[in-house]
């Protein structure tokens, strides 16, 4: 199959659309359902990423993709019992590395990836399926399915649910095109590889960056190689867990992937885990009673008339001291910035949601007061060289 004709492009005033190859077949089977336009940027994307996530780690790796950025990603690292509760899988029993890293990749920040398209690097099992399947979701892309999981999936959507198989030794021209305004552009792949050795120039006075800071590192910056810039990712445990795309602003990024990341380690609270919900309250109503609860508009939910219809008990307001003293407690997070950052008011932001371990390009006028403010707060630094911007 050389094209393949789609329904439309980005929105449906924009006809004819397809997806096709100048020479040579498309990398691709379409085994149910029928991907749009922004179905297939999120599959493409996601696959690149999973792909050098699970090259770089040797782990099983997923990403959960929306409007073109990853919501999550995640490799096959298992879950503790307080994750697989706050990720609703907790009545699954044992889950295999893939579906660890779905789970994990899914469940960093639920209500951005409500309605994802999900990219795994590995043949998807049935114990990855299970989960997708009880999930609000788009489609997937994945190098192969086990038959039972590809039957599960099928069964999405009343049907309709995409599903595509990609040709895991597809390799693109090192040349790519891209059309804007009736002129095309062309550039060189991006093909930076990013490893352990990405991570060698550590510039602060703390030097020690341990084995399991370099893999979150190392998702933090692959992560950003696909999600549109300004980008900043908080990654923790093997997985990111806030992620700033799109802002025009470094403090603007680092500002929103830090909440993000509070976000994530706030449901982790006794407050959060206690919380009593009535009985059919759907995973997504109870992700987005938690979102309410934990912020500045928690009275929408606990207000009288509003809590009776989502908690079998009123819960007592999470104060922001309270908040505060939980979030002083997480630690050891790593970030990653696809460009410099140009103030230290960035670390700042970072130490308060716990970040410890941090790699940037560098180069900035002002390294030397970003460098300072990593060493009040005894961070380790890396310098990469290397931007890593992506539109």
């Amino acid at each position: 199959m050389q094209e393949l004709e789609l329904k439309y492009g980005c929105n449906p005033n924009q006809k004819p659309s397809r997806i096709y190859m100048e020479q040579g077949e498309l990398p691709i089977k379409v085994l149910n359902g029928k991907p749009g336009y922004i179905n297939f940027l999120d599959a493409f994307n996601g696959w690149q990423l999973v792909s050098e996530l699970k090259k770089a780690t040797g782990l099983p790796a997923a990403t959960s993709f929306k409007h073109v950025s990853p919501a999550g990603a995640a490799v096959g690292l298992p879950l503790s019992e307080v994750e697989a509760k706050i990720y609703w899988v907790d009545d699954l029993g044992e889950l295999s590395p893939l579906a660890c890293a779905y789970a994990r990749a899914r469940g960093a920040d639920r209500m951005s990836s409500f309605g994802d398209f999900i990219s795994l690097s590995d043949v998807c099992d049935v114990s990855t399926a299970k989960i997708i399947k009880r999930e609000v979701s788009d489609g997937i892309i994945a190098p192969g399915y086990e038959p039972e999981a590809l039957e599960i999936l099928k069964a999405k959507k009343k049907g309709g649910y995409n599903v595509i198989e990609i040709d895991p030794s597809y390799v693109p021209a090192p040349i790519e095109h891209k059309e804007v305004f009736g002129i095309t552009f062309e550039q060189g792949r991006n093909e930076l590889k990013i490893d352990k050795d990405f991570l060698s120039n550590v510039v602060t006075e703390n030097k020690e960056i341990p084995e399991t800071a370099k893999i979150d590192l190392i998702l933090s910056l692959i992560t950003l190689k696909y999600t549109q810039s300004n980008s900043v990712c908080y990654a923790k445990g093997g997985q990111a867990i806030g992620i700033g795309a799109g802002q025009q602003s470094r403090i603007h990024c680092t500002r929103l992937a830090g909440n993000k990341a509070d976000n994530w380690f706030l449901r982790q609270s006794p407050k959060v885990l206690g919380l009593q919900f009535v009985e059919k309250l759907g995973r997504a109503d109870r992700d987005n009673a938690i979102d309410l609860y934990i912020g500045e508009d928690y009275m929408d939910v606990l207000a009288d008339g509003a809590w009776e219809h989502i908690f079998a008990v009123k819960p007592e307001v999470f104060t922001r001291e309270e908040k505060r003293a939980w979030l002083d407690q997480m630690q050891d997070v790593a970030l990653g910035s696809d460009a410099f950052f140009p103030f230290g008011d960035n670390i700042e932001r970072a130490h308060r949601s716990g970040v410890k371990y941090v790699a940037q390009p560098g180069g900035s006028i002002r390294d030397d007061n970003v460098i300072a403010t990593c060493n009040k707060y005894g961070m380790a630094m890396c310098f990469t060289g290397i931007r890593l911007f992506h539109h």
